[in-house]
């Protein structure tokens, strides 16, 4: 991901605009992109810094609102794959969420998918 730029080179950019350049002018002077001294310069104007915003960060859990219901289901049937219960998940709930979501789920909850030991064929 990118970094945002120095707060040091935004408050360059505004100045300038404020003493009296186009935002155009002092985007092309100190070589940022027009969008980027037109948002600096808003941000300046609506909230008293050219600060950037947060970047990054972690997303909500979609699926918390269903977490018993999902550990009840699993321990009642550990051999449910993650596809049967992303339909159940679907036809019992009205819940639509990728196959990815439900697993990186499972897997914060301790649960894992891995074959069992004794089912492995001997060599």
């Amino acid at each position: 991901m990118a970094r945002a730029y120095s707060e040091d080179l935004r408050e360059r950019v505004v100045g300038a605009v404020v003493a009296g350049k186009s935002c155009v002018e002092a985007a092309e002077q100190f070589a940022v992109s027009h969008s980027s001294a037109i948002k600096w310069s808003r941000r300046k104007r609506e909230t008293g810094t050219v600060a950037a915003s947060p970047m990054g960060g972690r997303r909500p859990r979609l699926l918390l609102d269903y977490r018993d219901w999902l550990l009840s289901r699993m321990a009642a049937k550990p051999d449910l794959t993650i596809q049967a219960l992303l339909d159940e998940l679907r036809q019992h709930h009205g819940v639509y969420v990728c196959l990815d979501t439900l697993w990186r789920f499972l897997k914060a909850e301790g649960l894992s998918f891995k074959k069992n030991r004794s089912r492995i064929r001997t060599g």
